[in-house]
């Protein structure tokens, strides 16, 4: 029955000829190889967490592993939440059944129904009494010790990843569970999920290049969302004073270990509230799903080959520190007080890297992003940033900066959030700034018009559900925390 006993040697090609030479037999025994409905009593998971003797049971999985010694077997049977051992006794079957045993491999999914035992070894176990074929698999497993050894080929075939690594099937589990506590944790604190188009005339909400299609019908051009912001806003105008949205946003950029050009973004708005209390609501959350998914407030990370790198410390209460201070303490006191070509020079010096473009918040932000933000590893809401790099956010007393945090855990952007800008007139000046000259393609006049019907004061936040997700887990990349990234095609 086990190939990779019988077997070792054997080519995927020959594999795959045994496993269909035993398709055509089990059709030839008059079973249909790949099943139909199944009635079960619990999965593999459910029966092992609440597991007792003596309990008359059906359950369905894959067959994860076996060991076939003749007269009877043992064999893990399982899915992506768990696997729990069952037992055949061979020698008790009929003729066909013996017959429609031998031509069922690891791989193969079937239901079983038989009491529960334990083992001399206390391993719960199922004494199977029937099993049913439910569908034939016609390629070999990866390697039920090791799982996938290469990375390209655990993204390029996410089911095999699956398959073979529990760890991996249990990270996206608990991605699914957190996205889920999320939706709990704002929905009892009376926010209301709402959906935006992923369709717009105007790609708007953050500074970055959409992808652009064509709706043939309407005859017009129209982009994927890089951002909700626009229309949630149109819902506070609306009287909609607490809602959220978990929503995918798409950008037509670089692909890197921390950037995926489709990805899951939490976007939530309070009216009446602003980006000090905002704040205080993602500290509290974040916590929250640290202490129920993550087994405390302490996350280690390692690197791809299993090193551990840090620990991530989530106890509360999260530094807050003015973006300005923190730019002084890596690039000089006097930073901004000198020229923006005394600034470049200063680049120069401690290593940060310019391009010649690039106007003097730029610059600014450059030495945030290498010195500060790259080097930051436990929470950190950097506050009160240039108002040049915000343009959404209500401008604090003296015009210089904004209402504003970013979030920066482990070297990286988690969530920003804003006290949101609600004036009409300033926000239309500053998107048009924004657009340098290109109004008409860049700017969104229509939610100019929705302002100006009355938008409360309200505080805003974004979370990158996928970064979220790879801080509160210790994944190395976002590639994996997500099901399928986006590769390039195989062979390029």
């Amino acid at each position: 029955m086990s190939e990779a006993t019988n077997q070792p040697q054997s080519t995927e090609a020959e594999l795959i000829a045994v496993r269909r030479e035993k398709l055509a037999k089990l059709r030839e025994l008059g079973v249909d190889p790949f099943g139909s409905k199944f009635e079960t009593t619990s999965t593999p998971a459910e029966l092992r967490d609440t597991f007792s003797e003596g309990k008359q049971v059906t359950i369905a999985g894959r067959i994860i592993a076996l060991r076939d010694m003749g007269k009877s077997v043992f064999f893990q049977l399982g899915d992506a939440n768990g696997s729990i051992q069952g037992y055949l006794s061979v020698k008790n079957l009929e003729e066909d059944q013996k017959a429609i045993w031998k031509c069922l491999d690891r791989g193969d999914w079937i239901g079983i129904s038989g009491e529960t035992f334990l083992t001399r070894t206390e391993e719960p176990t199922i004494k199977t009494e029937s099993f049913t074929v439910l569908s034939k698999s016609l390629r070999p497993m990866p390697d039920k010790f090791h799982g996938l050894s290469d990375r390209e080929t655990k993204y390029r075939k996410r089911h095999l990843d699956l398959i073979g690594n529990q760890d991996s099937a249990t990270l996206f589990i608990t991605r699914s569970k957190m996205i889920a506590e999320i939706r709990n944790f704002l929905q009892e604190r009376g926010f209301l999920e709402v959906e935006t188009p992923m369709l717009q005339s105007v790609a708007g909400g953050a500074a970055a290049r959409p992808f652009e299609t064509h709706h043939n019908a309407l005859g017009m051009p129209l982009t994927l969302r890089i951002a909700p912001e626009l229309f949630l806003k149109r819902l506070l105008v609306g009287g909609f004073t607490k809602i959220f949205e978990l929503n995918r946003n798409f950008r037509n950029e670089g692909i890197s270990r921390r950037h995926n050009p489709e990805f899951t973004m939490l976007e939530a708005y309070w009216a009446f509230s602003d980006f000090e209390e905002m704040a205080n609501m993602v500290e509290e959350m974040t916590c929250h799903l640290a202490e129920k998914f993550c087994g405390g407030l302490n996350i280690e990370h390692k690197d791809e080959e299993g090193n551990l790198l840090r620990t991530i410390n989530l106890q509360r209460p999260w530094k807050r520190a003015n973006y300005h201070d923190l730019i002084k303490e890596v690039a000089g006191d006097d930073f901004f007080d000198i020229t923006p070509e005394q600034r470049r020079a200063k680049c120069d010096e401690i290593g940060v890297q310019l391009s010649e473009n690039m106007e003097d918040y730029e610059v600014v932000q450059q030495v945030f992003e290498k010195k500060v933000e790259e080097h930051t590893f436990d929470p950190c809401f950097v506050t009160r940033v240039a108002s040049e790099l915000v343009p959404l956010a209500k401008v604090t007393p003296g015009g210089k900066t904004v209402e504003v945090y970013e979030l920066i855990i482990n070297g990286q952007e988690i969530s920003p959030g804003y006290s949101e800008l609600n004036d009409p007139d300033v926000q239309k000046e500053r998107l048009e700034h924004q657009a340098g000259g290109e109004e008409e393609q860049k700017v969104d006049y229509d939610f100019i018009e929705t302002l100006e019907h009355g938008m409360p004061p309200a505080g805003g936040i974004g979370i990158g559900i996928d970064r979220l997700v790879m801080m509160l887990t210790g994944a190395p990349t976002i590639r994996d925390v997500v099901l399928f990234p986006l590769l390039k095609k195989k062979g390029e």
